[in-house]
């Protein structure tokens, strides 16, 4: 006689309980959010007005009810780089490589997003910086872009950005152009005349430099001879009779041996006829 296997019986209530934890799972997933580091959120009510504007949240852990969504943006300073094709004053096509530095004001992340959407760089940065970009190149020729203006371009397309955004929910900090490129022919063309710019300059600073140090020599050269002139009219005969006695009494002093004959030379001065 075969023996019966018992059956396994499932608590009653114990489908019920999992079809529970799992739904409860499911809810509490969908209501809560972490937001990270340098981060902002958003609540987007489904069964509402859309985003809420009112509350941005901060970084850490939050609550939502599970029908909503919570939109996750950079709130904290970021950097777009981009190529622009611009015009000169004289009409010269011109390609300016360039960064900018933005960050969106955290209040108002839900007005910027309801407003903008979601790719808000796209919709509203970068035609704002190509705006900025064509309207302050277009003042200046190629030759101003190339060398000396580049420090006035960055603050003058800031300026330019900043207007247009006015009230837009995001801030512009700074804007860097990091290169402007020409044409070959024009670049090179400027490049020879500053080259030769240069080399003027230095020509002519020899030439002052020069100038000056022949003024010096001929300032030098007057001092002595009227030096000479007065030093000549003072020296009469009696003078020199009287230099020529003195060096005769120091002569005679030495310990060398030697003839010293007294007023025998030109003038009355002595002449020593040498070491014995």
């Amino acid at each position: 006689m075969a023996t019966r296997q018992p059956e396994l019986s499932f608590p009653k209530g114990g489908v019920l309980f999992i079809i529970i934890a799992v739904i409860a799972v499911i809810i509490f997933s969908k209501s809560t959010v972490t937001i990270g580091p340098g981060e902002g959120g958003v609540i987007f009510e489904t069964l509402g007005d859309g985003i809420d504007t009112e509350k941005t949240y901060g970084e850490g852990f939050h609550l939502m009810l599970p029908w909503n969504k919570m939109i996750i943006r950079k709130v904290r300073q970021q950097s777009i780089s981009d190529e622009m094709n611009v015009l000169s004053v004289n009409g010269l096509e011109v390609k300016v490589n360039g960064t900018i530095w933005y960050e969106p004001e955290f209040a108002n992340l839900g007005s910027l997003i309801k407003t903008k959407g979601e790719d808000y760089e796209r919709e509203l940065l970068d035609p704002a910086i190509n705006a900025a970009a064509r309207s302050v190149v277009g003042r200046y020729t190629p030759e101003q872009l190339y060398s000396s203006k580049r420090d006035v371009i960055e603050q003058e397309i800031l300026d330019e950005v900043q207007n247009i955004l006015k009230g837009q929910f995001l801030s512009v900090k700074r804007v860097l152009v990091e290169d402007v490129k020409l044409p070959t022919t024009i670049r090179t063309a400027i490049e020879t005349k500053l080259k030769q710019e240069q080399e003027s300059l230095e020509y002519e600073f020899r030439l002052a430099k020069a100038k000056k140090e022949a003024e010096r020599q001929k300032i030098d050269a007057e001092g002595k001879a009227i030096a000479n002139k007065i030093l000549s009219a003072s020296l009469t005969d009696k003078i020199l009779q009287e230099k020529g006695i003195d060096a005769t009494l120091e002569l005679s002093k030495s310990s060398n041996s030697k003839v010293i004959v007294i007023g025998s030379g030109k003038d009355g001065l002595p002449i020593i006829l040498g070491n014995q």
